[in-house]
């Protein structure tokens, strides 16, 4: 046997048997796991048929039956997948996310927040924070009455390119995090920590070996059908963003670190450019909103009855355009945040949301 392909192969059994999620977490117990997100967890689990439905609701029966705990011992990627307190013994668990003005890190940040989340919440609380940030644009599909409001980047592909970067991490070092950066030209989503033995950058964009770094913290994120396919995560990300109708993404290893970079028009202060004149400009949620409000509407109704759960954006991209265009009406105008407040259709509103 050559000795390259000898020392592969020590490697790879090490791996097997001590890799860092194996390893005991440092003082952490049953109690400091997020509880909720460990049956969330075991719910999708069973939904998806990957996990028996008679599993015990018990939060360390749960663990027990994913490998997550081994006689009774907590492991690193329960803290991982579930911690509650990473600080100062668990500094990987760190999101960052920064929106900057211009092309270059060196600009103006006009957004900069950094968190310290486990694995789930990571990609939960990035995907909120990107659509809280990235503009809407609009588009009229042919043959269709209502307008289609779409992010620059299809969301699934910024999605999927976050839970390879939660699953496929080199954890073990404590300075590698999770960042996503926004210019005005491109996302970028980094990765501190090299690829896995066997995995280059260039192949990310075609077929290319499955190497589980983290065999126990994917299997999680598989098991409640998070990721479907083992070793196509990247090749979602190239075919969903060639539905969308934009470029694929460029995958490249840098620096001790993995890049994955969108290119895409952001712009500072992007506009998504509301019409707001006739029902055809309007979007779907917009006149849903002018058709309930022909009664009274609070906001937090508008949001439900649209499947809406951020409520800033809710009211700057559909309620504040109708506003302006007066086709609906505020019935406390002079306290636009106080808790009476409603929405009425006006006349001009029913008239817009009666078009055929």
């Amino acid at each position: 046997m050559p000795r390259e392909r000898y020392e592969t192969l020590l490697l790879e059994r090490a791996h097997a048997r001590r890799r860092w999620e194996n390893r005991p977490a440092v003082d952490v117990r049953l109690a400091d796991l997020d509880h909720e997100e460990i049956l969330r967890t075991r719910a999708g689990a069973i939904e998806k048929r990957r996990i028996s439905a008679g599993t015990s609701t018990d939060i360390g029966d749960i663990l027990d039956r994913l490998g997550l705990r081994r006689d009774g011992v907590i492991t690193q990627a329960a803290q991982i997948l579930f911690g509650t307190r990473f600080l100062p013994d668990y500094p990987q668990g760190m999101l960052e996310m920064g929106r900057f003005r211009g092309t270059k890190i060196t600009g103006d940040i006009l957004d900069n927040k950094q968190e310290h989340l486990h694995a789930f919440a990571i990609v939960r609380e990035a995907m909120a924070w990107l659509d809280r940030t990235l503009p809407l644009a609009a588009r009229f599909p042919r043959g269709q009455i209502f307008r289609e409001d779409r992010l620059p980047v299809p969301p699934e592909a910024l999605r999927e390119t976050l839970l390879n970067a939660v699953m496929h991490r080199d954890y073990s070092d404590p300075g590698s995090y999770v960042a996503v950066a926004v210019f005005d030209d491109r996302i970028e989503v980094r990765s501190v920590g090299a690829l896995p033995r066997g995995v280059s950058a260039e192949s990310l964009s075609g077929s290319h070996r499955s190497v589980l770094r983290n065999p126990l913290i994917a299997e999680t994120f598989h098991r409640t059908g998070a990721v479907e396919i083992w070793g196509r995560g990247t090749n979602r990300v190239v075919e969903e963003c060639s539905k969308h109708g934009v470029a694929p993404p460029k995958f490249e290893e840098q620096a001790g670190a993995v890049y994955v970079t969108f290119r895409a028009p952001i712009g500072h202060g992007a506009d998504p450019g509301h019409q707001v004149g006739t029902k055809s400009a309007l979007s779907r949620d917009q006149v849903q909103v002018l058709e309930a409000s022909r009664d009274p509407q609070p906001v937090a109704g508008l949001l439900r009855l649209c499947g809406r759960s951020d409520r800033t954006k809710f009211r700057n991209q559909v309620l504040r355009p109708l506003l302006d265009g007066g086709l609906l009406e505020m019935t406390v105008p002079d306290r636009p945040r106080s808790s009476r407040q409603r929405y009425r259709t006006t006349e001009a509103g029913r008239k817009v949301a009666s078009e055929s």
